[in-house]
């Protein structure tokens, strides 16, 4: 059976049943793999997906949310000596200088700044520990219930690890922040005449990349949690332990995006027209109260049914309810919202 969804969801808790997955995919290198629709939560192909593995710089994609939720871009950060000689890739910063904590932020997810990751944990929280903390309970919230982090970074620590379908389902939920799109879109980013490259060669290599994070310690292997996005479609592919991680994320793409559409009902594209009997018969119009998006094959049908009145007497209150839209595929119900009444401040439809 297929369900469709509401973005007002957190993706991950929504995983459809019955929309055929992909086949398996020998030449994948990865050990552990998923590909998610981030609209839906499809999950269109995994591999050992809920197995606990290392995860490497990837614990930068919790970090940077936390940092984006609860500190303000501008704030300026003091740097201490001791966070200048974090081991692992750097920013290289320079003790007893200033940095905004969006300078930081986008050294930590471009260039995978281990200084600046511990720069941001202590200015957000004023120790790793007590950063590592507020990382739990995200994860708790976000019902990542195979995920454990000690460090905002990444470094090989015992008890710190996630999973693929756990970094999905993080990443699907933070794609849908504005600020982390554009820091993990960003190919490049200068901060005092230093030019800091994304990591990412997907973004470069990728027709419809959109970010989001590479990861890499001798321990875990290869990372990488990449999102793309074509005809309005977003995928959000995890690779843990990965040694061709490039090729797996493009293949396993190119397949989805020649197999799947995505169909969606929302206030900007659709609206139904019911006409006024007062006081002009110009008519007033609905749309739907959330957005609802399911996937389906070429050969699908797609079918909306709308329960709607024949009439209204103007005016009409914006916002009320109108009726009910119902989405079905192949004969079968997958999906219904509410249809609210939208008028322009004009008082047409």
């Amino acid at each position: 059976m297929r369900k469709a969804v509401s973005m007002l969801l957190v993706c991950c808790l929504c995983v459809l049943l019955g929309v055929p997955t992909l086949a398996d995919n020998a030449d994948i290198s990865s050990h552990s793999t998923i590909l998610m629709c981030a609209d839906t939560g499809d999950i269109l192909y995994e591999n050992n997906a809920d197995e606990q593995m290392l995860i490497a710089s990837l614990t930068k994609i919790m970090t940077a949310i936390l940092i984006i939720e609860n500190c303000d871009m501008a704030d300026l950060v003091i740097i201490k000596p001791d966070w200048c000689y974090i081991e692992g890739s750097s920013m290289y910063l320079k003790a007893g200088k200033l940095y905004t904590v969006k300078e930081l932020l986008y050294g930590m997810m471009l260039c995978s700044g281990n200084d600046a990751a511990v720069a941001l944990a202590c200015h957000c929280s004023g120790s790793v520990e007590a950063f590592a903390e507020l990382m739990n309970a995200k994860a708790a919230e976000l019902h990542m219930s195979n995920s454990s982090f000690k460090n905002p970074h990444g470094l090989n620590e015992e008890g710190h690890c996630s999973t693929a379908r756990d970094m999905a389902t993080l990443s699907a939920y933070c794609m849908e922040n504005e600020m982390f799109r554009t820091v993990v879109g960003t190919k490049s980013y200068t901060v005092d005449e230093l030019s800091y490259v994304n990591h990412n060669k997907l973004l470069w290599n990728y027709d419809g990349c959109i970010g989001i994070k590479t990861g890499y310690t001798e321990a875990a292997g290869r990372t990488l949690v990449s999102c793309a996005e074509r005809n309005g479609m977003r995928l959000i592919c995890v690779t843990l332990g990965a040694p061709d991680d490039w090729n797996d994320h493009m293949k396993l793409y190119d397949r989805a995006f020649s197999k799947y559409m995505l169909t969606v009902y929302d206030s900007a594209s659709f609206k139904a027209c019911i006409p006024t009997a007062l006081p002009t018969p110009s008519g007033v119009s609905a749309v739907p109260s959330e957005r609802i998006a399911c996937l389906t094959l070429p050969e699908d049908s797609v079918s909306v049914h709308l329960e709607l009145p024949a009439f209204v007497f103007a005016p009409t209150l914006n916002g009320s309810s109108a009726g009910k839209l119902t989405l079905s595929v192949n004969g079968e119900t997958v999906a219904e919202t509410d249809m609210i009444y939208e008028i322009s401040p004009n008082g047409s439809d």
